[in-house]
């Protein structure tokens, strides 16, 4: 009998499955068993052939062999990955070997990592696909065991060479023109401009606008605090002071009477599933983790550690076939502060509804959640923990009855003039008590409002006016920026209802997969920069917005793309008709930029000359400190200025910064402390030996951990009495 090749994407997912299949002999580069041979990718080992592999003359950048528009696109190994790739091929080429099991991740980039390298060995062989959403064990076994056939998927590669073909048409040929044009390396895409194109709007809503002074009126009743509302407009503030000034005039002496009070039983759900957009944006937020840098804890959270699902999902909902892995995914969760809250869960039948449970909102994955295993738990990092943590508060939040209370509205009247104070009272918290900082009951308000009758009246012990005034729109941060790639209907207020309902369908610009790379293309590229947690587009920024075609910036392009490619995956659209079109736009947008008069000026040039070409050096905040590069773009030259670190200052414990070059390298706080780096290294080690505060922590966690592992395990025999 014949063997099945399974190829996996990285080498941790393909030693799981081997695993499962019981292959256990390990060879260079692949494992085999019995009745499987196990292999795998580095992500892609395969990608489309650079210009120069089509014509030499492509090897130099220049304007007049602009557009290149090859008949076909080839494929090409990539070069630090040859060696597996021949590998893989060997296996894939055995005449032992009747079919290919497709185990890469189950999504468009998946099945594109796959089949190019299936396309490249020049295999043809039966194909079928495993597509499951967590590599635990189980869903390996229960993928194995429900295969889909390799053609259900066809027109998924389909899309997807689409798309890596656009954007090598579009994207090489539009950089190439602008860096050509311009003599400065100027990258634009798709996705990277509409996104700069965001950030630059933003900066300048902020710097265009105008600060107002608006007006309010309190007054106390009984040490409660009652807010005035316009009879008219019903707003609470008002711009005309003199109007403000009046009210509180002709209310002088005046009793207050109670005109209405409102009670009314309110229950709210717990926040949604998390798909990574929303995860990465929450975990800037709170921990100031990047987007990638969240993506890659997940990823060995899903791989590694086997305790969360796949993360590259845009879905805050689960599908009806998870609902009875449920109780399992729960009791996996029932380690450390989270026993008891599973447990209750535990206790009682989990009621399923539309706000977590819809299959119409399910595309390839389903929303981020906690898996059947909880065996890696004790061996997370504190960033591990932190991210794991997140997850299961939601999964378990969801899971929980609504957040019941009850909403009192008291309206007072004060002469003419009508007061309002609003308060609640708790009567469930329901999935708020799996979050430590939960309301709090306002039992005091509540005690004195309790009381109250229509009708009653009291003395007004005071009444003033307050004054705010609006604040500018708040520059992005990573989280806030993915969370407006997902969302960038309101940066398209110029175009009709149907285009922004298309972007709105089609997930916003860029795909939870690529965003954060996209992010840190655009650091990369010095078009933005951080200052503090903030973004700040760069000069360079502005800059190449003036000069890149207007298609290029708006998302409606991306928007426009990402439906036909829907559309060819299920083959209402052919791929070639699809790059027949991309071709054509890559013409004109290079025509276009060809024939600009726009300049571009270096507004970051120093006095420091290049060593290797001896042209002025550009000065640039990078994600990691600043550098000195050549302006020359062939030349390229890079020297570092400063570098952020992680070492803390000895006075006031801030992050230092380390300048200079060679032995003259120095750190410098904030405060004022310098230190040269041979004195620093000094310092640490005659402290190598002490005892330091995290080191003491580190132990302590430890404690805790085991101790409450012994409490999980008494737990643990509860339920399974429980179960009985």
């Amino acid at each position: 009998m014949k063997k099945t090749l399974v190829l996996a994407e990285k080498p941790s997912v393909g030693k799981d499955i081997a695993r499962v299949l019981n292959c256990n002999s390990n060879k260079n580069g692949y494992i085999e068993g019995e009745n499987y041979i196990i292999t795998w990718a580095f992500g892609h080992l395969v990608t489309l052939a650079p210009p120069e592999n089509y014509d030499e003359k492509y090897k130099s950048w220049k304007i007049e062999d602009l557009p290149m528009l090859p008949d076909k696109l080839k494929i090409v190994t990539i070069n630090k990955t040859h060696k597996q790739f021949n590998t893989v091929k060997r296996q894939m080429n055995r005449e032992d070997v009747g079919e290919i099991v497709i185990a890469t991740d189950a999504g468009r980039e998946g099945e594109l990592v796959a089949r190019w390298i299936i396309e490249k060995a020049h295999v043809k062989k039966s194909i079928k696909r495993l597509w499951i959403s967590s590599v635990t064990d189980r869903a390996i076994r229960d993928g194995f065991n429900n295969l889909k056939p390799g053609k259900n998927y066809e027109n998924l590669y389909k899309s997807a060479t689409a798309r890596a073909e656009s954007d090598w048409l579009v994207g090489i040929n539009a950089t190439r023109a602008l860096t050509c044009k311009y003599n400065s390396s100027l990258s634009c895409g798709r996705v990277q401009t509409p996104t700069l194109s965001m950030i630059s709007k933003r900066e300048s809503d902020i710097q265009n606008f105008k600060p107002k002074d608006f007006y309010g009126i309190k007054a106390f009743v009984n040490d409660v605090e009652f807010i005035w509302q316009d009879s008219k407009s019903k707003n609470t503030n008002t711009f005309d002071k003199a109007k403000c000034d009046s009210v509180i005039n002709s209310l002088k002496n005046k009793k207050a009477k109670v005109e209405n009070i409102v009670k009314k039983t309110k229950k709210t759900f717990a926040p949604s599933l998390y798909n990574l957009t929303d995860l990465q944006a929450d975990a800037n937020k709170i921990y100031s983790y990047s987007a990638k840098e969240t993506l890659s804890i997940m990823q060995k959270l899903y791989e590694q550690h086997k305790l969360l699902t796949y993360p590259r999902t845009d879905s805050r909902y689960i599908s009806e076939d998870v609902v009875d892995t449920l109780k399992d995914r729960v009791m996996a969760c029932r380690v450390g502060k989270y026993s008891k809250i599973a447990f209750n869960i535990l206790k009682k039948e989990i009621k399923i509804n539309k706000t977590f449970v819809d299959d119409s909102k399910v595309s390839d994955h389903h929303a981020i959640i906690p898996t059947e295993e909880s065996s890696g738990f004790a061996e997370l990092t504190d960033k591990e923990f932190k991210i794991y943590d997140l997850v299961v508060k939601r999964f378990l939040a969801v899971l929980n009855k609504p957040f019941e209370y009850e909403s009192i509205t008291i309206q007072i009247k004060i002469g003419q003039e009508i007061f309002t104070a609003k308060t609640k009272r708790i009567i469930s918290l329901g999935w708020k008590q799996v979050y430590e900082n939960t309301e709090a009951d306002n039992n005091m308000v509540s005690e004195l409002l309790s009381n109250l009758n229509v009708g009653d009246e009291f003395d007004v012990s005071n009444i003033y006016q307050t004054k705010g005034h609006a604040n500018p729109p708040s520059r992005f941060d990573e989280g806030s920026l993915l969370i407006a790639m997902e969302n960038p209907q309101k940066y398209m207020c110029d175009e009709n209802k149907e285009l922004i309902n298309t972007i709105k369908e089609t997930g916003g610009i860029g795909t939870v997969a690529t965003r954060a790379d996209i992010i840190e293309k655009l650091y990369n590229n010095f078009l933005m920069e951080k200052k503090g947690r903030y973004i700040h587009i760069t000069s360079k920024g502005e800059q190449l917005l003036e000069l890149v075609p207007d298609d290029l910036k708006s998302p409606l392009l991306t928007a426009k793309w990402e439906q036909k490619l829907a559309l060819i995956s299920k083959g209402l659209l052919t791929k070639d008709d699809f790059t027949n079109e991309m071709r054509e736009y890559t013409n004109i947008i290079v025509k276009d930029i060809k024939n600009s008069d726009q300049k571009f000026k270096h507004e970051n040039i120093t006095r420091n000359k290049c060593p290797e070409c001896g042209k002025y050096m550009l000065e640039v905040n990078s994600k990691n400190g600043k550098i000195l590069i050549c302006q020359d773009r062939e030349c390229g030259c890079r020297q570092n200025i400063s570098k952020k670190t992680n070492a803390r200052c000895p006075n006031c414990f801030k992050k230092l910064e380390l300048r200079g070059q060679g032995e003259g390298k120095v750190f410098v706080c904030k405060c004022g402390h310098k230190e040269k780096l041979s004195k620093f290294n000094e310092r640490k080690k005659k402290e190598g030996n002490k005892v330091n505060k995290k080191d003491v922590n580190k132990y302590l966690k430890k404690q805790k951990t085991e101790n409450e592992q012994g409490l999980n395990s008494a737990l643990a025999e509860a339920l399974a009495k429980f179960k009985k």
